[in-house]
């Protein structure tokens, strides 16, 4: 347990101050602490359960693994894999390979690592120029383009209100209103004189 330090003295926690309800107090400086630590962390480590070795001449064999039996296919390109080499995605198998391919080429749409945010992007544009009023008569048609369009697109690999898309809507809207307003009014001030 001599990973487990007091925040403030960097000393050893002791191990009967673990997983208890009630704080115990540094043994060094006093300090109270409360450690609680999955239980698991304390189990021996068990060795790994490996593939099943071919028993019969006739049992298919791994693509990747030639000594070890078949479990299931690829549902990409059909080549047989063990337990080790399966790589299973919402219930679909995929060998190592297809599913590198998948994620490089994009093939493979449950594999997501990166999002472009359409409603960060709708609200930049929206609300940056506003430093420059003149350059928002062309980024306010834009920011509304993209909120409206990416209304539905998925917003983050991480859940994310619809709230920016909302905010760029508005401000976009009121720019457009205002630059309408003074066109306007700078166009019906001519007419008149």
């Amino acid at each position: 347990m001599s990973s487990l330090l007091c925040p403030k003295c960097k000393t050893p926690v002791r191990e009967n101050a673990i997983n208890r309800s009630e704080l115990a107090l540094c043994v060094v400086c006093g300090s109270p602490l409360q450690v609680e630590i999955f239980p698991a962390l304390f189990r021996p480590v068990q060795a790994g359960r490996g593939c099943e070795a071919i028993l019969v001449e006739s049992e298919a064999s791994c693509f990747y693994d030639p000594q070890k039996k078949a479990v299931v296919h690829c549902d990409a390109c059909g080549r047989f894999l063990c337990a080790l080499c399966d790589c299973e995605l919402h219930g679909e198998h995929f060998c190592p390979q297809c599913l590198e391919i998948g994620k490089k080429k994009g093939k493979n749409k449950n594999i997501e690592n990166e999002r472009t945010l359409y409603d960060s992007i709708a609200l930049v544009l929206a609300v940056a120029p506003l430093l420059m009023f003149y350059v928002t008569i062309l980024t306010a048609p834009m920011a509304l383009y993209v909120a409206i369009r990416y209304w539905n697109a998925p917003r983050s690999i991480v859940h994310r209100t619809p709230l920016r898309l909302v905010l760029a809507i508005f401000f976009a809207t009121a720019q457009i209103v205002g630059w309408g307003i003074a066109i306007f009014v700078l166009t019906g001030g001519r007419s008149r004189g």
